[in-house]
């Protein structure tokens, strides 16, 4: 029967002609399919997106109102390209049935052939984002026609396939099909979606390939970054005062590039001090590489250098770039990120920012070696004056009753993120008292410490930065949970 099937597909075909589809395409080219001529160029799945921009461009300039068209059986056949979709019968492989299942319906027979298959029919389109809450429409599989820079006919093609896009330009000769793929790919960098973005790399679900994220840009106002006197002012003056003044030094013969590294216990504000220097940099592009999207460093260093001026963050650093002495058999990523590092180009206006908790078992070569990070700073657990100074912050629109330079003694050790949920726990303890608004008050404080200092809260002190010999010795009062000494007066 299948033997059957096959003979009657190949007589059907043998003065069939070419499809509707080729003819639309071979009548605008003026030429014969046999002539036809593809260049393609394969771009990432996240560059769709730019891909479009620069098509969309493109067609402004040389067709306006160019309408698409598509071939709908092209979908199912992602690894011919689409001269071959065009000189193909594909509904011999259709009428076989298979794993690629049996004759669509609607396919008719016109002059002798199956039509229907890779008929001319309508482009599919996709979405893709553009920003953090925005999206725009993509042709993920569609032939438009328009014309060569130097006027010549050409058809355009965009197909989206597992982890790649493509984009195919065909003519009736290889120079007038190369210079429109060069002019598309200029106008996709000219209009590029990606730059002055805050940007992460995240894996998706298929075959683990990588996708772009758009995040928003944090504003964090620099009273809100509580570090030691004159260190957020030494930090701007390395990441932009550089960029500030790039033309210049670029002029002088001096690097652009440069590298930060902060170090210190968690919840100290390296985090924090990031997104004020996103916030502060509002005409870069920012890359942020945290947890398992640092293997995507090529891609990332890539795209900075493509979208300067920009910033690389690279968040917990000590997770790959543990010394090598650590990892008997090499550390691949390590080795990634210090190829980045070194690749960029001294030229380059590009910042990396590495956060870390271990400076101490950091890559010697990531660490010391020039060029790679030039400013390393430490940002140690608050002081009196930070601690009260972040007490204000993250109490900024509440009532206080509280004598808070008891409440600064007493948290001795902790780090911004301990008094940040600390304040949190006083405002839980307001509202289930009752009070509407929550009001901090002294009992309020010396219960939330009592019970944050307390034995079986080590590992929540540890999450939060502050160790548990971080604080002050915790006394527990009658009946109730342990008491710093210096609040037990709050009581």
């Amino acid at each position: 029967m299948r033997q059957l099937f096959e003979l009657a597909a190949q007589t059907l075909t043998q003065d069939a002609g070419p499809s509707p589809l080729a003819l639309r395409v071979i009548r605008h080219l003026r030429c014969d399919l046999t002539e036809v001529v593809l260049v393609s160029q394969r771009f990432a799945t996240w560059e769709h997106v730019n891909l479009q921009r620069g098509v969309d461009a493109y067609l402004a300039a040389h067709s306006p109102g160019a309408d698409w068209f598509g071939p709908p059986g092209a979908a199912h056949q992602p690894h011919q390209d689409m001269l071959q979709l065009l000189s193909m019968p594909v509904h011999v492989g259709m009428l076989r049935g298979g794993p690629r299942g049996p004759s669509p319906a609607g396919a008719v027979v016109r002059g002798g052939a199956v039509r229907g298959d890779l008929g001319v029919g309508v482009a599919s389109y996709g979405t893709a984002a553009i920003g953090p809450a925005e999206n725009t429409e993509v042709v993920a599989l569609g032939l438009v026609t328009s014309a060569a820079p130097d006027g010549n006919p050409v058809v355009i093609g965009l197909r989206e396939f597992g982890p790649q896009c493509l984009l195919e330009i065909l003519a009736a000769d290889r120079s007038t099909a190369t210079a429109t793929r060069d002019e598309i790919e200029r106008l996709m960098r000219a209009n590029d979606v990606f730059r002055g973005q805050v940007l992460s790399f995240t894996a998706s679900e298929h075959h683990g390939n990588s996708l772009v994220t758009f995040l928003p840009r944090p504003a964090v106002a620099a009273r809100d970054v509580v570090l030691p006197d004159g260190m957020l002012e030494h930090v701007e003056r390395h990441i932009i005062g550089i960029a500030d003044l790039s033309a210049e030094l670029l002029g002088a013969g001096q690097h652009l590039k440069r590298g930060l590294l902060l170090h210190g216990p968690p919840g100290t504000g390296k985090t924090h001090t990031v997104r004020y220097l996103t916030g502060r940099l509002t005409g870069s592009t920012v890359i942020l590489l945290t947890g398992r999207s640092i293997q995507f460093i090529d891609q990332a260093a890539a795209l900075a250098r493509r979208l300067q001026p920009s910033m690389v963050v690279l968040e917990d650093v000590d997770l790959v770039a543990v010394d090598r002495d650590f990892t008997p058999n090499g550390n691949p990523l390590l080795f990634s990120l210090l190829d980045a590092m070194d690749g960029i180009g001294a030229d380059a206006d590009v910042t990396f920012v590495l956060t870390t908790n271990r400076a101490d078992i950091l890559e010697t070569a990531l660490a010391d070696r020039p060029g790679r990070v030039d400013l390393a700073v430490e940002i140690p657990r608050p002081d009196a004056r930070c601690r009260e100074r972040l007490l204000r912050v993250y109490s900024r629109d509440l009532a206080a009753d509280a004598d808070l330079g008891e409440v600064v003694a007493g948290t001795e050790g902790v780090t911004a993120s301990f008094i940040k949920e600390m304040i949190r726990r006083v405002v839980l303890v307001s509202l289930r008292a009752g009070e509407r608004p929550p009001v901090l008050r002294g009992p309020h404080f010396a219960e939330v410490l009592g019970e944050m200092n307390g034995e079986h809260q080590a590992l929540t002190r540890s999450l939060l930065g502050a160790g548990t010999d971080s604080a002050e010795p915790a006394r527990r009062g009658p009946g109730g949970p342990p008491v710093p000494a210096r609040l037990r007066h709050f009581r």
